[in-house]
């Protein structure tokens, strides 16, 4: 029943986010005040993504580390470099909404991006490698990103950030990964298969109590407000292409070309929500919440294109290494 259930919300995973932010703003205050559970609804959500981690795969990965340094650069390089960019473009006067941006482009590799590779037969190894590194630097990228790209413009809590980045993502990583290797594997299938639907019901949560901090800025529905929403669609789809096109320009596999794509576009929304929330004005939340609007939907037509251009997804196979495919 609950592998049925995890099947279920796999196909409307891009209709939860948006359908949760719209629960969120109708509720408002009387859900805005559980802000403080995100933080731990998003540590169960990362171990529960974390058990399917192992060693092993951080081994094969770092023998040929060149398609996980290019995913690296361009999450935390290229993304938030033009993320500065667009905000001084468009928003100059608002620091708020550019540092909203940029942090929307410097947070972690999505976890959820694991499924979508999974479905269209990407590098799995490589993709729960960028997903378990970049979550273990997280607590020094993300503080010295914003740091570096914001300074004192806004308001941040830079030591709290790091030890709240800790205990959401680096302890339960390490903690999954450390499981998966201790029982062989099969933690996946006795624990991880009960988990997974819960850990989706999770991301409806947060997506709905953030969604409640910053419903007073979405009901306002403005000018500026609808240049905001273009701006983050824009910008969030630049990430995918990419995350392709570098693929292709160094010539690497099919599968690690796949892992690239998505693993370029998507972002752990979710911790990027709660952080917002937590350690910043509350306007800085508003781009991190929107970019969750798109993120499904947008990773879905990407992989439509990737089907059809690579020849890749359910009942194709690449011709990459082993762990590069995903049995269903």
């Amino acid at each position: 029943m609950l592998k049925n259930f995890n099947k279920l919300l796999e196909k409307i995973l891009p209709l939860i986010t948006p359908c949760s932010i719209v629960i969120g703003v109708l509720l408002g205050g009387r859900l805005a005040k559980f802000s403080d559970l995100s933080p731990l609804i998003f540590g169960f959500m990362t171990f529960a993504g974390s058990l399917n981690s192992k060693v092993s795969d951080l081994k094969r990965v770092f023998t040929r580390p060149l398609a996980l340094i290019l995913t690296l650069l361009i999450l935390h390089l290229a993304m938030p470099l033009m993320a500065l960019l667009v905000g001084h473009l468009f928003f100059r006067d608002d620091s708020y909404i550019t540092t909203g941006l940029i942090l929307s482009l410097v947070i972690p590799a999505g976890i959820t991006s694991f499924i979508w590779v999974s479905i269209y037969n990407g590098d799995i190894g490589l993709t729960l490698s960028v997903i378990l590194i970049d979550s273990l630097l997280s607590p020094l990228i993300v503080p010295l990103s914003m740091h570096l790209l914001v300074g004192t413009k806004v308001s941040m809590d830079t030591w709290s950030m790091m030890k709240g980045l800790f205990w959401m993502i680096v302890l339960p990583s390490i903690a999954g990964m450390f499981l998966n290797q201790r029982t062989g594997g099969t933690i996946k299938t006795t624990l991880g298969s009960k988990l997974a639907p819960l850990s989706k019901i999770g991301i409806a949560i947060v997506v709905a109590i953030n969604g409640a901090v910053v419903g007073p800025y979405l009901k306002h529905f403005n000018m500026q407000l609808i240049e905001l929403i273009i701006v983050v669609f824009l910008l969030s789809s630049l990430g995918y292409p990419v995350g392709l096109l570098t693929g292709k320009l160094f010539r690497l596999e099919k599968g690690a070309v796949v892992s690239m794509t998505f693993n370029g576009g998507m972002r752990n929304n979710n911790a990027g929500a709660v952080m917002a929330v937590t350690y910043f004005p509350s306007p800085v939340a508003l781009p991190v919440i929107l970019v969750m609007l798109f993120q499904q939907t947008l990773a879905s037509i990407y992989g439509s294109l990737l089907k059809r251009h690579l020849l890749v997804g359910p009942g194709s196979q690449t011709d990459d290494a082993p762990g590069s495919t995903c049995n269903n």
